[in-house]
């Protein structure tokens, strides 16, 4: 018998017993080379924000960043919404700032008399008279505008045309400035005065409108959302933890309640309150907060039997304890997947009663307002076609925003 034959079942019976044989010295240089070179190699470091995460939810934030069309949705909407919340500094019609004889002035900030800048009057600068303007470049000083220097209500004093009036970018030079005093010669009739989108039926610039528009609109549906998961939840968890008469209670009140139609009593709330910003919110937070009692009422009907909920009992926790600390975490998880799609039907609302007249006053920067003035003025495409992109915008970025969150939320594409 051959020797490597020998050799052969040495090794099998020493592998039975568990023996380990020595591996080869190429083999041994070889496993080392590869350690060296997994050693040398530069491990990327790990982003500081995410060890505060655990690990499902850097599971769930991987699944919403891998959702190209909600991830870039919610960039959009939040470089416009940013946009949008400091209003008064990127469409305004007063300067950012002024220098008049060596002294910095911030209309913006704080309104000052007609006096501070070789005026007679003791009234508000109007910064947009040509007086005005002159007396500051007499003295040498200078002024720095916002991006749009009109306004969510100023009214256009140099009209191209009868309002409303088209934007400024399509009319020849002579048209733009035929409303100022010495024409194309006026310095007056600069880009910084265009109205790029036009203006509406009462002379206002429609662009310097969709900006407080969009703010107005948004905040509108994120407090009126906050607002009613809040109310929402809270009943929800009662009436799914407590049960029995809470719970049958709860619900012939909502029956009743949802069976109340909403216009008719905004009609007759209009009448006896008026209207504005924080009475349309509290009369839609009126019906608003029953959309997430179904929902959290049902995750707590099926969690409040789990053993984790028996156990705190055990314990000796006291029921709001339980409730708010152990099983609203969990309920939570269905809650905020409708949390998207609750404030765009917010901003909905917020534009059909608008373009109805049972909204926010006559005059406000509404969005609705905007899409009636387009209805009412066929001659003004870009009244009508404004207000259309823009809430179409708002509402389609919304979506795909709750969609991409549910989908990260989703049980069945978390635990894979």
């Amino acid at each position: 018998m051959s020797g490597s034959t020998v050799s052969k079942r040495a090794k099998r019976r020493a592998r039975g017993r568990g023996d380990v044989f020595e591996m080869p010295m190429m083999q041994l240089a070889d496993d080392a080379s590869v350690r060296e070179a997994a050693a040398a190699k530069p491990v990327a470091a790990p982003r500081r924000w995410l060890p505060i995460l655990s690990p499902l939810n850097r599971r769930r934030l991987t699944i919403f960043r891998g959702n190209g069309r909600a991830f870039w949705s919610l960039w959009l909407f939040l470089i416009l919404f940013g946009i949008s919340l400091p209003a008064e500094f990127v469409a305004n019609d007063k300067p950012l700032l002024v220098v008049y004889q060596g002294a910095f002035y911030s209309p913006v900030l704080k309104d000052y008399p007609e006096t501070t800048f070789g005026g007679e009057f003791e009234t508000n600068a109007q910064y947009r008279d040509p007086y005005q303007l002159a007396k500051i470049k007499d003295a040498g000083g200078w002024i720095i505008w916002p991006p749009v220097r009109y306004s969510w209500s100023t009214v256009l004093n140099e009209p191209p045309s009868p309002f409303p009036s088209p934007p400024s970018w399509s009319l020849d030079a002579e048209k733009r400035c035929a409303g100022y005093a010495t024409g194309t010669a006026d310095v007056s009739c600069t880009v910084g005065n265009w109205n790029w989108i036009g203006t509406d039926d009462q002379g206002r610039d429609v662009l310097a409108r969709i900006i407080y528009g969009f703010r107005l609109s948004v905040m509108f549906g994120l407090i009126l959302s906050v607002l009613s998961s809040i109310i929402g939840i809270a009943i929800g968890a009662m009436t799914g933890f407590f049960g029995g008469w809470t719970d049958l209670v709860t619900q012939r009140f909502i029956e009743i309640w949802t069976s109340i139609p909403q216009l008719f009593v905004l009609l007759i709330l209009a009448k006896v309150f008026q209207q504005g910003f924080w009475t349309l919110l509290g009369i839609l937070l009126m019906f608003s907060w029953v959309s997430l009692v179904g929902l959290v009422r049902a995750e707590f009907l099926r969690g409040r039997n789990f053993e984790y909920v028996r156990a705190a009992r055990a314990l000796g926790l006291s029921d709001l304890r339980i409730i708010f600390k152990h099983m609203l975490p969990n309920a939570m998880v269905a809650t905020v997947t409708f949390m998207p799609f609750i404030v765009s039907g917010s901003v909905a609302a917020l534009t059909a009663l608008d373009y109805l007249g049972l909204g926010l006053p006559r005059g406000d920067p509404s969005l609705g307002e905007l899409l009636q003035q387009g209805k009412a003025n066929i001659t003004a495409p870009w009244l009508g076609f404004t207000a259309f992109f823009v809430i179409g915008t708002i509402l389609t970025l919304l979506v795909f925003i709750g969609e991409g969150v549910r989908d990260a939320l989703d049980p069945r594409k978390t635990f894979v």
